[in-house]
């Protein structure tokens, strides 16, 4: 049978997995809308604790931030390499993506650490519980992305990501590219943009 067969597609000539998987990106969307407008909502108000201008260490996030981009570009590599059935560079590029998430990660669980010493936790402050809540959220995103990814590698292994699967890595290349531009928003909004104690 043919992948054509196979497929199944929609009025627009789209995939519905492909449908299916932006309609959930959608849900995902006012999730995190909702995460952020808490923030910005609560930001400045804390009158106990550290502030975000006291504790955030931009130039640590800025390097896990690049980090996390590099995964962007090692995602479109290995979908490319599937699509043309390169199984050498699919295998490599989905271990640097991979790799980068896993990164990313650790410099997470650094920074969370690093707070917490330094007295901030979820429930020191308004800016604690918005922050914690926010960047854990998505954390546990990313987390899940390289758990989904690595299980992509291993079929890789295992001879069973050809070019016929395509479509399985291009819907988790949407769900990692989504990840990587809600933490754009998110170290725009918290790292970059902060303002000072509400009077």
């Amino acid at each position: 049978m043919t992948t054509t067969a196979l497929a199944h597609h929609t009025s627009t000539g789209q995939d519905t997995r492909k449908i299916a998987f932006w309609t959930f990106i959608g849900s995902e969307c006012m999730l995190f809308g909702t995460l952020i407008a808490t923030y910005l909502s609560y930001e400045g108000k804390s009158v106990t604790g550290p502030t975000p201008q006291e504790i955030l260490n931009i130039p640590v996030t800025s390097v896990s931030t690049f980090v996390l981009l590099m995964s962007s570009l090692a995602m479109v590599l290995a979908l490319t390499a599937v699509v043309r059935g390169d199984k050498l560079q699919t295998r490599l590029w989905l271990t640097a993506t991979v790799g980068f998430g896993t990164m990313f990660l650790a410099f997470q669980y650094y920074e969370f650490n690093s707070f917490v010493a330094e007295g901030l936790t979820i429930s020191t402050n308004l800016f604690g519980s918005t922050f914690f809540v926010l960047t854990g959220c998505h954390g546990l995103h990313v987390l899940i992305g390289v758990i989904w990814l690595t299980t992509l590698l291993i079929l890789s292994w295992r001879d069973q990501l050809g070019p016929e699967k395509a479509m399985n890595v291009e819907i988790a290349g949407l769900y990692w590219h989504f990840v990587d531009v809600v933490w754009i928003v998110i170290f725009t909004v918290v790292y970059l943009i902060q303002r000072g104690p509400v009077a």
